[in-house]
């Protein structure tokens, strides 16, 4: 599975960002995650097979994560930006039962991950 990334940027603290991760074949659960300090991925916000969304305590409220199988795409919708939201973003694909009914945060699920998005935000 190749997933690829879109609408990464710069925004202003308090501004809103959009990212899309396109997606080459079916899968089951997917994910956004981001670089944490020790660049390790961080789970932001999962989506299992059928919709059902699960959020990182960072992001609750101010993300929302949503797929569409049709055209294999899997957006991330960014409000209220924070300067520590910045970031490289990364989505990931899951081929698994778990990932599909579940869809864990934790990257370790998942097989497949894109090359990522930049999100700056500043002041």
């Amino acid at each position: 599975v190749n997933l690829m990334e879109s609408g990464g940027g710069s925004v202003q603290i308090g501004g809103s960002l959009k990212l899309s991760c396109q997606f080459s074949d079916s899968t089951d659960g997917m994910a956004w995650f981001r670089l944490g300090p020790r660049r390790e991925r961080e789970g932001v916000a999962s989506i299992s097979r059928d919709g059902k969304p699960r959020y990182a305590q960072a992001g609750k409220g101010r993300f929302t994560i949503t797929r569409d199988s049709a055209k294999n795409t899997l957006d991330l919708e960014m409000n209220n930006l924070k300067a520590e939201d910045s970031e490289t973003y990364i989505c990931g694909a899951g081929l698994s039962r778990k990932t599909a009914i579940i869809a864990p945060l934790g990257p370790s699920f998942y097989k497949y991950f894109g090359q990522g998005a930049q999100v700056s935000v500043s002041s």
